[in-house]
């Protein structure tokens, strides 16, 4: 029930001091009522006192500031000189290449024609046979002649030695379609790299003696197609088998005018990330030369680096989305949302990115210098010119002791040693390309620890196959088993019905792991009872009801064949700590990118990465078990 309310209050003025009818007062709309139609002269913001604002600024302490005076002219001095050596680790030393990115030069592999004596890479024989067909059509119809003499021929499922293209349909099927249709031009490049004396006419008598330099001049171009197409390494590569990285050097002279002088030597002893740049070398104090092969001169000095007057540059002012605004009465454009950015509390270099937005607005300012690539810059110090007339040298922020903890740099190389030297300040500018495009693994190895078994595993996830295309392991692994017991069932002459057993169980002195699974088992270092290595095993393969000695499962990545195609083959040894208990991933696969001049390169490089923990093989010995068909 509800008392009525009173509307008519005979003291108002007693009322309102009891507070006898409280209300709550509301406003639906407040207006102002202009005195003209136009908002002109309103919207200008005029003022009216200047001698106001000059003292507001004076009260918010803005004049007591000294570093007001912004950079209008600067003077630099820049000592440069030109990288012109490179050594892969362990190999003769080589002139550095300017035409080309250092990464392809480093990475670059050489494409694996064959393995066992089977072809490999049958895509690529293919198109150089097509290329060298279509170089030679103008001297005269010799298509069917060179495809006779270079045939791909078919492999035959009854040679046990033609395992790995019968194993697997999809490598029969391809070879049985080319064979007797292309021209294997793989083969013919490798006999005209054999040696000096090998022409393509070599065997082919319906070729004119009168031919013989025309074809001579089209070997030369036929060479020059697939290895600028392609490229490959010259003598030897810098990838490290046993340490599972790159490893090489590279130097440049102290004085560019010297050549022959003291120079300036940077290592890169630890690269496998697949994106090379200044943090993968360090400075060697103690190397002082790179000595060239006997015969070969030093490269001549370059013409083209920055000479070591000082230059005259004027600044230009660093912006960027979300700046600070440093005028009064002005708004950011709100283009970059701070409040939007979530870092978590392990995300420092967001963090420090943000207080940078935040905080600094017209503090940073840029010095444009132009300069060649594959040169070392050593910058002095500069002096900056403010508006006020003021003049300051700069020098570098980094300098000092460069084991300095309290020292911070960035961009610099590091310097190996510990002997209270000073920080060197000299930038690495390296000729690096600034995307790679990178394919599907042709090859991917896991290096995993099995404790159980006390041994390092390298699983092959992934094996290229003889048509250039690449296949499971796993996959592999059964079909290439499932062939050679076919094979031992169709041409040993044994009981093709299993053995039968009265006990319920058996002895069996040991079981089997998949054949993609090559085994690494600790060794001792030559006179050291302490250290160990892993060297690369081999696991049998058993094959139900043969009686013969199991032959060795080899592996089918070049990345663990290392040492194997060789004549005699020789054992591979992996250093013990390169393989982390979290595991080691290695792939391999074809780069391409285009370089500055138009020119797009492709090569075959390697790159590592951590692996994804431990594993279990499943490997045990002396066991009993029990008898699936006893009788």
């Amino acid at each position: 029930m509800v008392d009525k309310i009173e509307l008519n209050i005979p003291d108002i003025v007693s009322a309102l001091q009891k507070r006898s009818f409280p209300t709550i007062t509301t406003y639906n709309r407040l207006e102002g009522r202009p005195r003209t139609a136009s908002f002109d002269r309103s919207l200008k913001a005029e003022v009216r006192d200047a001698l106001w604002m000059l003292t507001r600024q004076w009260q918010m302490g803005e004049f007591k500031g000294d570093d007001a005076g912004s950079p209008v002219f600067t003077r630099i001095k820049i000592d440069t000189t030109r990288l012109y050596k490179y050594r892969p680790d362990g190999h003769p030393v080589e002139p550095f290449d300017q035409n080309t990115p250092l990464e392809t030069r480093v990475e670059r592999r050489p494409i694996p024609f064959q393995m066992e004596g089977q072809p490999l890479s049958l895509d690529l024989r293919v198109q150089m046979g097509r290329q060298w067909l279509k170089l030679v059509k103008p001297l005269g119809n010799y298509a069917g002649d060179f495809r006779q003499q270079y045939p791909i021929l078919s492999p035959d499922p009854s040679k046990k030695e033609d395992a790995f293209l019968c194993a697997h349909p999809e490598v029969w099927q391809t070879f049985t379609a080319y064979a007797g249709r292309a021209m294997d031009g793989g083969a013919l490049y490798q006999y005209l790299k054999a040696g000096a004396g090998h022409h393509s006419y070599d065997g082919i008598a319906s070729i004119p003696a009168g031919q013989h330099a025309d074809f001579e001049t089209l070997e030369t171009k036929f060479i020059a197609w697939f290895e600028d197409l392609y490229d490959q390494p010259l003598t030897e590569d810098a990838w490290v088998p046993d340490q599972l990285e790159y490893q090489f050097a590279v130097s440049a002279p102290v004085d560019p005018a010297n050549p022959t002088g003291a120079e300036r030597i940077l290592s890169a002893e630890q690269y496998y990330q697949g994106r090379l740049d200044w943090y993968n070398f360090d400075f060697d104090p103690s190397a002082r030369q790179m000595p060239l092969p006997d015969g070969q001169s030093a490269p001549e000095p370059p013409g083209d680096l920055l000479t070591d007057q000082p230059q005259a540059l004027i600044p230009a002012q660093v912006t960027f989305d979300g700046m600070p605004n440093t005028r009064w009465w002005a708004f950011e454009d709100s283009r970059t949302s701070f409040a939007g950015i979530t870092p978590d509390t392990t995300d420092l270099g967001k963090l420090l990115l943000i207080e940078f937005g935040l905080v600094y607005a017209n503090d940073w300012f840029m010095i444009p210098v132009k300069l060649p690539v594959g040169t070392l810059i050593s910058v002095a110090g500069l002096a900056v010119t403010n508006v006020f007339g003021e003049r300051t040298w700069v020098t570098a922020a980094g300098s000092g002791k460069d084991d300095d903890w309290q020292r911070w740099s960035l961009f610099t190389v590091n310097i190996l040693g510990n002997q209270g030297e000073q920080a060197d300040n000299t930038l690495l500018f390296l000729p690096t390309a600034a995307k790679v495009q990178e394919s599907a693994p042709l090859e991917d190895v896991l290096f995993i620890r099995d404790e159980v078994a006390n041994m390092v595993w390298g699983i092959e996830k992934t094996i290229p196959l003889a048509t250039g295309l690449s296949k499971p392991g796993a996959e592999a692994a059964r079909e290439t088993l499932a062939f050679y017991q076919r094979w031992f069932k169709d041409h040993s002459g044994a009981d093709p019905n299993p053995p039968t057993y009265k006990a319920p169980i058996r002895y069996e002195v040991m079981n089997t792991v998949p054949e993609h699974w090559i085994p690494f088992i600790p060794v001792h270092i030559e006179n050291d009872n302490r250290q160990v290595q892993l060297q690369r095993a081999a696991m049998p393969r058993l094959l139900e009801g043969d009686p013969n000695k199991p032959a060795k499962v080899r592996p089918r990545t070049t990345l663990l064949r290392a040492g194997l195609d060789q004549t005699p083959a020789q054992p591979y040894y992996l250093h013990e700590e390169e393989i982390l208990r979290a595991g080691v991933r290695v792939t391999q696969s074809y780069q391409r990118t285009r370089w500055n001049g138009g020119k797009v390169l492709i090569w075959l490089g390697i790159s590592r990465e951590t692996g994804r923990g431990e594993g279990l093989s499943g490997l045990a010995f002396d066991r009993l078990v029990d008898v699936k068909n006893q009788k």
